[in-house]
């Protein structure tokens, strides 16, 4: 990667991570709901943790680039790897008192692609209270709350699938017969493939980079794939990291051979 992630600054990162999502969950029931001018949900919880990730991870990565949701930081094409953080992701949710949000971390290599991850849904587990996946750049194993993670299940042909709210409405359901779940967590959405055993797939709306970095590093790390509707790979082009735009299209998350039976039989409409 050009850059030197060694395990000592990564576990401080990553406990950092862990840290701020048990001080988010600390002051969720207590939060008060602010709007940025596009009319999107903003908290102070947010901005408290992009401050304190971003402080800590340009400390002892200086080198780095880092995208945050919240705060515009400079930008350098020579960079050898960027942090992608979303303080909150699910803010919505959050701000509301559920459980479905996450502290998202994900880490680019030079050449864009997502290969490392620190995540915790420190209310949001899997028979647990907490879930906390970590994935650093070349390592081995995921390992979801300190042990490897193990895929169980068929993945290969979805009976239970996640979707964002705001896309179900654009989906054609008339001839898939599974089940589809709404969590309000687009990077939960994404992970819920590898995570759990009877979920295969996730349909995406469009959004931002900080929304599926983390989790799109997990899932090409098992094996799994984000994959445009059209059938285009999924870039992390200009426009989406520089000009902060979403993704031009929603996506299919899968293996190979499930994202070709939703193409079949669950298309998405135009919008």
């Amino acid at each position: 990667m050009g850059i030197s992630l060694d395990t000592a600054r990564l576990n401080i990162l990553a406990d950092e991570v862990r840290a701020c999502g048990a001080f988010a969950r600390e002051v969720q029931q207590d939060i008060h709901r602010n709007y940025k001018s596009d009319g999107t949900v903003i908290t102070e919880t947010d901005l408290e943790v992009s401050r304190r990730i971003l402080d800590l991870a340009g400390r002892m990565f200086p080198d780095a680039n880092i995208i945050s949701e919240e705060t515009l930081t400079p930008w350098r094409d020579d960079a050898p790897c960027t942090f992608v953080l979303d303080p909150i992701d699910g803010t919505d949710v959050y701000s509301q008192g559920l459980p479905s949000w996450a502290v998202a971390l994900g880490i680019l290599d030079a050449d864009r692609t997502p290969v490392g991850a620190f995540i915790d849904a420190p209310r949001w587990g899997v028979g647990c209270d907490e879930l906390f996946v970590r994935l650093d750049p070349g390592a081995e194993h995921t390992l979801v709350n300190g042990r490897p993670l193990v895929l169980r299940g068929d993945k290969d042909k979805p009976s239970q699938i996640t979707v964002s709210a705001s896309g179900r409405s654009h989906i054609e359901f008339s001839h898939f017969h599974g089940k589809a779940r709404t969590f309000g967590s687009s990077i939960l959405h994404l992970l819920s493939p590898v995570i759990y055993p009877h979920f295969e797939a996730c349909v995406n709306q469009p959004c931002y980079v900080w929304d599926v970095a983390s989790a799109h590093a997990v899932l090409l790390h098992e094996g799994m794939l984000m994959e445009y509707v059209d059938g285009s790979p999924f870039v992390y082009d200009d426009d989406f990291i520089l000009n902060r735009n979403p993704y031009r299209m929603p996506v299919y998350a899968g293996t190979r051979a499930c994202i070709d039976y939703l193409r079949e039989h669950l298309p998405v409409q135009e919008q």
